[in-house]
């Protein structure tokens, strides 16, 4: 059995539903920390979409997208995504994720993260992932430093989240670090 209690898969069509449940039961809580979303986001289509272009993306090499379920049951409680996908002399890419309010605390985002940047490096061969998380979310900053992420800077006005421009410290790793 997994150590961490959770395993990443890439998301398939029949999550469409999980995920929607997942995104429901999250609206409220991950609301500060997302940009703000209309009530179609909110759908079965919707997350049917999502996970097409998440599937047609990855086909096309320039975004992964997959699920964190439980080992124990196979739940989704999360998700973790690599985005914007630049080849040639970056080998760079974004990562987002999070966790399931109900299953916060228990080191799965940590072990997710640790898991995504493996199959960055080994399967995908990246050089490079960047993260950026706004300076109030601590839980997230602590899963990037245990992870081994470094802090790079800080960003201004970043990112547009919850109708607001907010700042934002940005966290890379790079293979060379998984060998230090």
């Amino acid at each position: 059995m997994n150590k961490s209690g959770i395993y990443l898969r890439m998301l398939e069509p029949e999550d469409a539903k999980p995920m929607l449940d997942l995104k429901l039961r999250n609206r409220a809580f991950s609301q500060p920390f997302e940009p703000i979303r209309g009530d179609e986001h909110y759908t079965l289509e919707e997350q049917m979409t999502d996970i097409g272009n998440g599937i047609s993306a990855a086909q096309q090499g320039t975004a992964y997208i997959y699920g964190v379920f439980l080992t124990e049951t196979d739940e989704l409680i999360g998700r973790i995504a690599l985005t914007s996908v630049t080849r040639g002399v970056f080998q760079n890419a974004y990562m987002g994720y999070f966790i399931d309010q109900a299953h916060n605390g228990r080191g799965y985002a940590t072990a997710a993260v640790a898991e995504m940047v493996g199959i960055a490096f080994h399967d995908l061969h990246l050089h490079r992932i960047q993260a950026s998380v706004m300076p109030i979310n601590g839980r997230s900053l602590r899963v990037l430093e245990k992870a081994g992420f470094r802090q790079e800077g800080l960003a201004r006005r970043y990112l547009k989240i919850n109708g607001q421009w907010e700042d934002h410290l940005l966290f890379a790793i790079t293979k060379e670090d998984l060998l230090s």
